[in-house]
């Protein structure tokens, strides 16, 4: 981890889009996680969304809970709106910020503990409210701040780094979003920018409840042989994240 600041300046060369921003100007702080964190990935995917949209930086506010991923909100959009409230209490801010303002373009960050433990009913009323925003957890199935214990995301029988096996079984936070309404739902991988800044930028142009649950190694606690969110388990398992599942839309069936 660094705490270098970047500098300011700009090369006069940089490639501006749309809106006259190039994509140093969506950029944050330096990270302070892990080098090779998966949760950085995401990130600059998020990025590579906003400046590929044309979105204005001040247009854009992001709010997080507690967690590794929760401190991602710093490392993108600089120029942007930001909230970091309470353990699981994210989307209770989101939505009255929303009231307030219409106007604005809403993402939530979490992580699989900060979503699927403490807050999970805060995630489900969320979806079930239909709040515009993009809701993204960073999920890597474990308490990456707290030294690895397994998240409710860890998938039942995967290896802690301790060699404990896990004995529950696992939360899955799409299906989840799909019961309580979530308009647009999407899973991907922060090891495959190719399929993640696409999903994105299709998530933040939905006008609805957008969900993306985003398997993020943490190269600390879950990158090891046994865990099945490693870098190495999900790119030999990466066909089922790159299949597209679309149901196309029909008149309802009366008899």
């Amino acid at each position: 981890m660094t705490y270098i600041a970047k500098p300011k300046l700009h090369h006069p060369s940089l490639v501006k889009n749309k809106a006259g921003y190039t994509r140093r100007d969506y950029e944050g702080a330096v990270s302070t996680l892990c080098a090779g964190c998966g949760h950085d990935s995401i990130s600059a995917a998020i990025i590579q969304a906003c400046f590929e949209l044309d979105i204005q930086p001040h247009q854009v506010a992001k709010l997080s809970g507690i967690g590794c991923s929760s401190k991602a909100p710093t490392y993108f959009v600089g120029a942007s709106h930001g909230f970091n409230t309470v353990h699981g209490r994210m989307p209770s801010v989101m939505t009255g910020a929303n009231l307030a303002n219409r106007d604005l373009i809403y993402m939530g960050v979490s992580g699989d503990g900060d979503s699927a433990s403490i807050g999970l009913g805060q995630f489900a009323h969320i979806m079930r409210r239909g709040v515009n925003m993009t809701y993204i957890v960073m999920n890597n199935g474990v308490y990456g701040l707290t030294k690895g214990q397994f998240s409710a995301t860890a998938d039942k029988g995967s290896i802690s780094k301790k060699g404990v096996a896990n004995s529950d079984e696992s939360i899955d936070l799409v299906s989840l979003a799909i019961l309580m309404g979530a308009s647009f739902v999407g899973r991907s991988f922060s090891g495959d920018k190719h399929q993640l800044v696409p999903l994105i930028k299709a998530a933040m142009a939905h006008g609805g409840a957008a969900f993306l649950d985003v398997i993020s190694p943490c190269v600390a606690f879950n990158n090891h042989a046994g865990s099945t969110k490693s870098y190495e388990y999900v790119r030999e398992h990466n066909e089922a994240l790159n299949r597209l599942d679309f149901i196309e839309g029909r008149e309802e069936i009366t008899t």
